[in-house]
This record gives structure tokens, C-alpha cells and sequence, in this order.
């Protein structure tokens, strides 16, 4: 197993398209969630859930898409109707997290969007530590109130993102990361 810091300076997002299969077992899924779910939460709300595509699910969340994206562009051709049908299918699987936060009389909804946001990196890092690669990406129809709707989302839920998971078709190269000297002050200044 590798090393907990080696896994965390070492976890890259990897493009969809550049994912392949096999994707993560049922077992594998149930250990990703497990831990996705171990985040700070004040108050103990549980606020997120997931919606996990995988298979054929894919491709029938994909045809809301695609139904949307038509009402919206009427002069869309075959082939972006089509690209927006496997928007969801470029992975083998992808998880929706998605955020339950409302007011509470003691826990702000601030606070409970960042713990889904929490629960999301968690995601993708338990993804990494298992192996495959992971994008959290949010993208046109985590915006989309009708596609949100047809999805199964209640009025006050909101899209966190959507993760897509594989095995990287090649090794992923590292991009440049801001120097600390750039983004860290000690107080006092």
C-alpha cells in the first residue's frame, strides 16, 4: 500500500476521456462511498448524498442530457447530441455528490456545503489510494434545474460534482502547482 503522504502529494486529476476500464468492483464502490461519507460534519446531518452511474445508468443519465441540451439548441447537430448522450460514459463510473445543506438552527449552510465539498475530495483521494483515476468535474447540467430534477434531485439540493473514476490510460503528467511563498502569509504579517 503506498504511504499516506506519498498518496496525498501524488494524486492528479485525470480527463474523463483519457479513462478506461475496469472500473471499480462493487466492493471497491462501497469502500469509496464508505469513506467519502467520513467527513467532518457538524451537528452530524449527513448533508450529501450520492447518485452512482455506472453500466447502462450511464448512458440513460446521459439521454437527459442530451434531451436538454436539444430543447436548449435546436440547431445542434447529430454528433453534439450525441457527445452530450455519453457525457456521463467517458469513465466507467461516476458519483454525484450531492448537497443536502439547509438552514439549521445551530449549523450554518456554509458549513455543511463544505463538508459535501469534503466528501468529494475524500472521493477522488479514496479513488487514487484504490488505484484508479479520478476528475471531479461539475460542467453544464450540474447547473441545470430541469436535468437536476430529472436526475431525482429535490428543489434544494445542488450538484457538488460529479466524479468520474477509471484506470488512467497512461500515466498522468503533473502540472505546475503554485509555490507556497505565493499563497502562504504567517500571521502576524
Amino acid at each position: 500500500m503506498i504511504d499516506a503522504l506519498e498518496l496525498l502529494k501524488t494524486r492528479r486529476s485525470v480527463k474523463p476521456v483519457e479513462m478506461v476500464g475496469p472500473g471499480p468492483t462493487t466492493a471497491e464502490i462501497d469502500t469509496l462511498l464508505t469513506i467519502a461519507s467520513r467527513v467532518p460534519d457538524h451537528g452530524k446531518l449527513a448533508p450529501w448524498r450520492f447518485i452512482v452511474f455506472e453500466g447502462d445508468a450511464r448512458l440513460t443519465a446521459g439521454g437527459i442530457l442530451a434531451d436538454v441540451f436539444r430543447s436548449d439548441r435546436p440547431d445542434a447537430s447529430a454528433d453534439q447530441i450525441e457527445f452530450e448522450r455519453k457525457r456521463l460514459a467517458r469513465a466507467p463510473l461516476v458519483i454525484a455528490i450531492v448537497s443536502r445543506a439547509a438552514p439549521h438552527v445551530k449549523i450554518p449552510e456554509w458549513e455543511q456545503l463544505m463538508s459535501a465539498g469534503a466528501s468529494a475530495m475524500l472521493l477522488v483521494t479514496a479513488a487514487h489510494a484504490l488505484g484508479y483515476a479520478a476528475s471531479w468535474l461539475t460542467e453544464w447540467y450540474a447547473y441545470d434545474r430541469r436535468v437536476l430534477e430529472r436526475l431525482g434531485l429535490a428543489p434544494e439540493e445542488r450538484i457538488v460534482g460529479f466524479v468520474h473514476i477509471g484506470k488512467p490510460a497512461k500515466a498522468p503528467d503533473d502540472r505546475d502547482r503554485p509555490k507556497l511563498s505565493a499563497i502562504v502569509t504567517r500571521y502576524p504579517a
